[in-house]
């Protein structure tokens, strides 16, 4: 990799392995925000025109921690707005519009008010569990009823996934925004969920391992609604218990919500709930009562 080149825009600056023009992004209002950290190849801003704010997704930039090519950043972009738009629901960020600019491809979504609970730029490991700034301590420290509410919403969700017949993947705490005044939460990146059937063609699949199954590292493995189960217990770990410490001891949403989620985790496929729907009425049962 050379120099890098900073970009100043509006109100940010950042850096970008070569130098890009983003005159069409200026145009369309004030540039506030950046998020340039990603190693998905993508470079994201915030912008804002009389008022109203939105969110703009980039593929076509050499960004920073991106290896790869950027024309194959923009073909995965591209194809992420047949899945947004597939997907469309209250619990999903919202696709406005998408275009193609001299150089590369833009999604723009509406903004949300939220933060992101897995923010590696601002709050790497640990200060993300130990820093009373940061999104994800603070949203351990929110009462369980609220959090338990905000894992409802990623279930209903990721149940709707399972019904347009497609399978969550690379789905981690960093598809998550939680916005904390209006204790509302957004799933924000879907850009790699697949249709069924699904077959592991990689070995190691995209995503985050402390939320992925055994299959997704596993080459030929079929990923299917039993593998988004096991994404959704490890998920409930995260947000309610001690994410790769599964013990009871760090769990604090109940003995029988423990059972359903180790039930989620299980190594063997046959020993977890068979779809989304059941580990949800299951779920829902223990909540209910």
């Amino acid at each position: 990799m050379g120099e890098l080149q900073f970009i100043s825009l509006d109100n940010v600056t950042f850096q970008l392995q070569e130098k890009h023009n983003f005159k069409w992004l200026t145009n369309m209002g004030e540039v506030f925000r950046v998020f340039d950290q990603q190693d998905s190849g993508n470079i994201c801003f915030g912008i804002e025109k009389d008022g109203i704010k939105k969110f703009v997704k980039y593929a076509g930039a050499k960004t920073k921690e991106y290896t790869g090519q950027p024309k194959d950043a923009i073909t995965t972009l591209k194809n992420s707005i047949f899945i947004f738009e597939d997907l469309q629901h209250k619990h999903l960020i919202n696709l406005l519009e998408h275009f193609e600019v001299e150089k590369g491809y833009v999604l723009v979504f509406e903004w949300f008010e939220g933060d992101c609970l897995h923010p590696h730029w601002s709050f790497p490991p640990p200060h993300k569990y130990t820093h009373p700034e940061s999104p994800f301590y603070r949203f351990k420290q929110l009462p369980i009823e609220r959090r338990l509410k905000s894992f409802k919403s990623i279930l209903e969700f990721h149940r709707h996934v399972e019904r347009n017949n497609y399978v969550a993947v690379d789905f981690y705490d960093g598809s998550i925004l939680y916005d904390f005044r209006n204790n509302l939460t957004k799933i924000c990146d879907i850009d790699l969920y697949k249709k069924k059937p699904f077959i592991n063609t990689m070995g190691r699949l995209w995503g985050s391992s402390r939320f992925m199954s055994p299959e997704e590292f596993e080459l030929g493995a079929k990923i299917d609604g039993k593998t988004n189960v096991y994404n959704m217990g490890a998920i409930a770990f995260g947000l309610l218990g001690g994410e790769l410490d599964r013990s009871i001891s760090k769990w604090e949403a109940g003995q029988e919500l423990y059972q359903i989620a180790m039930k989620a985790v299980q190594k063997d496929t046959k020993d977890r709930y068979s779809t989304i729907e059941e580990f949800v009425l299951a779920w829902e049962s223990v909540i209910k009562s």
